[in-house]
């Protein structure tokens, strides 16, 4: 009885037929700050991101299982930080705050998925430096290219299922009343929030499935890192142990710049949730690593400084690499 009183009430209202995304601000020279920033970030993401995986397809030095990862890794992030950002600049330059229905769906979809991938691949990358570090004799073996398309294979595959699967969760949801997102992109936990029916499934839906991935890649990196970090210390030569860290050093820092973003945006205390911090920590976890991880990998790294100033070289001045 108390559900058909409800569905009633619910049938009274019209159904939401688009959203509003939250700005950053109304002021209009604010909104072009904004736009003017987030299009540097954005173009400095592509650029460094492109650049890598043109390096590791053309390089034929690059051509290993790590940097074929890496090469996988930049993708997802192009896509990724496509996905919010480039909206986001298009809400500040128009001050059309408006999103449609299907739209929406689109972009929670590719968000999961990407953001899904990520670390999926971060995941694979864990894999592959235990296996070389651990087992180097065996690397050529258990690392062979069809191993490694299937892995990639995987981690995409795998992340579209999740990602359809949340996509249809949230939007089984009603949705008649408010229509603010308090988010600059369409966001789960946002959209719950405005939703007229009872969210407790939905939540503890999408919470069980995002804790089970987690979990699974979280730990996985972290027994592959206990593994490695024990076969280094065995090694006598410290120039040979320096060597094996190295190569671990810029996936340590990427990963945790991926997963601190993360829990800051997810796991704080709710004494930090209000509009604005709401919207910075979701700059820090769709933006940053996007952003940061080509410069972390190139910093660290002499075969990518070398290939990709031989992309750089081709692209400026037609040298051929």
């Amino acid at each position: 009885m108390v559900r058909l009183i409800q569905r009633n009430k619910m049938d009274n209202q019209s159904t939401v037929t688009e959203f509003l995304l939250m700005g950053f601000s109304d002021d209009r020279d604010v909104q072009i700050l904004h736009f003017v920033i987030f299009l540097v970030i954005y173009l400095l993401a592509f650029l460094g991101n492109v650049l890598i995986i043109f390096a590791v397809a053309l390089d034929h030095h690059l051509h290993t299982p790590m940097y074929y990862f890496l090469a996988n890794l930049s993708l997802s992030d192009i896509c990724y930080i496509s996905t919010t950002v480039a909206k986001s600049m298009a809400t500040s330059l128009t001050n059309d705050k408006t999103i449609s229905f299907a739209g929406c769906v689109a972009q929670v979809f590719f968000v999961v998925t990407f953001a899904g991938s990520e670390l999926a691949l971060l995941t694979i990358m864990a894999y592959d430096r235990y296996v070389a570090i651990c087992h180097p004799l065996q690397y050529i073996l258990i690392m062979k290219k069809d191993v490694c398309f299937h892995l990639a294979a995987a981690s995409w595959l795998s992340n579209l299922t999740n990602a359809l699967l949340q996509t249809c969760i949230t939007f089984r949801l009603y949705f008649c009343g408010p229509n603010m997102i308090g988010q600059y992109f369409c966001d789960i936990p946002q959209l719950q929030k405005i939703s007229c029916s009872d969210t407790k499934v939905s939540q503890v839906l999408v919470f069980v499935s995002v804790a089970i991935v987690d979990s699974f890649c979280g730990g996985f990196i972290f027994v592959s890192y206990g593994y490695i970090f024990s076969a280094v210390l065995r090694i006598p030569s410290v120039q040979s142990r320096y060597k094996a860290l190295s190569t671990c050093v810029p996936h340590l820092m990427v990963f945790s710049l991926f997963i601190i973003t993360a829990m800051f945006s997810y796991m704080r205390p709710k004494s930090l949730s209000f509009r604005m911090m709401d919207l910075f920590s979701a700059v820090l976890y769709t933006v940053l690593p996007p952003l940061l991880n080509p410069f972390i990998y190139s910093f660290r790294n002499k075969d990518i400084q070398k290939g990709v100033l031989k992309i750089s070289k081709y692209i400026f001045f037609k040298k051929i690499p």
